[in-house]
């Protein structure tokens, strides 16, 4: 069974014009999210063993502060953190291109995550995702805010074989619903 996490960058900052979006770091309330989801991943075992993230200054705030909360669970399970590849090619991503590269995750990988953009990690979630809970396929359809969490499992052995609409959407998670949230 191999598991493929895609994650949503935390909310960025829209407030300096002069940024161009390559550039837009998180806002407030994204640097606020995303170690609140890295703790929800650390608490029920949702450790990657290698990430995929775009070079854009949003994800890699995001998956910086992910590993703030991820990295002390790796310990305490006695794993290595996970490893981490930059890649400028997920920057704005279409899903037909990140279906593309998650193929060609090497065997012995267990559990990808992705760190990217919309629309390409929703409509990849969506394409991806043929069976699940109808409650959180439901709340996946309607919409895939900034740091959120899918989480989907296939059954088969290597990241080639994953194909549209063949895999399980395990748990769809928005910072909205953890504990805590005004």
């Amino acid at each position: 069974m191999l598991q493929l996490l895609l994650y949503r960058h935390a909310k960025s900052d829209w407030t300096v014009a002069s940024r161009g979006d390559f550039d837009r770091p998180l806002a407030e309330r994204g640097r606020r999210d995303a170690p609140r989801m890295g703790a929800y991943m650390r608490e029920h075992a949702i450790m990657p063993d290698l990430v995929l993230c775009s070079t854009a200054r949003r994800t890699r705030e995001t998956l910086d502060l992910l590993l703030v909360e991820l990295t002390p669970a790796a310990v305490k399970l006695r794993s290595a953190p996970p490893r981490v590849d930059f890649e400028e090619a997920l920057y704005l991503a279409e899903s037909f291109d990140l279906l593309d590269r998650v193929r060609m995750v090497p065997r012995g990988v267990a559990r990808v995550m992705l760190v990217g953009h919309n629309p390409g990690m929703h409509e990849l979630a969506m394409d991806l995702a043929g069976a699940g809970a109808r409650a959180d396929r439901t709340r996946l359809a309607g919409k895939f805010p900034t740091a959120a969490l899918a989480v989907i499992t296939f059954e088969v052995a290597d990241w080639s074989e994953v194909a549209l609409a063949r895999g399980r959407l395990e748990r769809f998670v928005t910072p909205r619903e953890l504990p805590g949230t005004s």
